[in-house]
């Protein structure tokens, strides 16, 4: 049985040189593994509309999507994800309210790898390394 193909955009969210990650809600799927947020892409949708949106409903804050960096592909268990990444920018207005994460954390880029990410996320780790030396 071929597996479910999901696919998502991520943003790499850039604040005061530093990057939003967040960790994943314990009771989903990879819960406590800390991600680049994002989400499904819906029907009509360009990944940036995407990421906006996700990121609204997510974080409850308005961000400015910029330059395609990557994509990447990675099978688990039970699913297939493609991910489509962007850089994107928070302006630092309004107040972040997570509503689909455990909790949230602006690091630095060389900070990241401290935290334990899904597998779709380490090839978005690497490119990162070699983005911001």
């Amino acid at each position: 049985m071929d597996k479910k193909l999901i696919t998502v955009t991520a943003g790499i969210i850039e604040y005061e040189n530093k990057i939003l990650i967040a960790e994943r809600r314990k009771d989903k799927s990879l819960g406590g593994l800390w991600e680049f947020p994002g989400g499904k892409i819906e029907q009509g949708e360009t990944c940036p509309e995407t990421l906006k949106r996700e990121i609204k409903e997510e974080f409850d804050i308005d961000i400015q999507v910029g330059k395609y960096l990557m994509e990447t592909e990675h099978e688990y268990a039970d699913f297939c994800l493609k991910m489509y990444v962007y850089q994107a920018e928070w302006d630092g207005k309004g107040e972040i309210r997570i509503c689909d994460h455990e909790q949230y954390r602006f690091v630095l880029p060389d900070e990241i790898e401290q935290f334990e990410m899904p597998g779709a996320d380490l090839p978005v780790l690497d490119f990162i390394r070699g983005y911001f030396k």
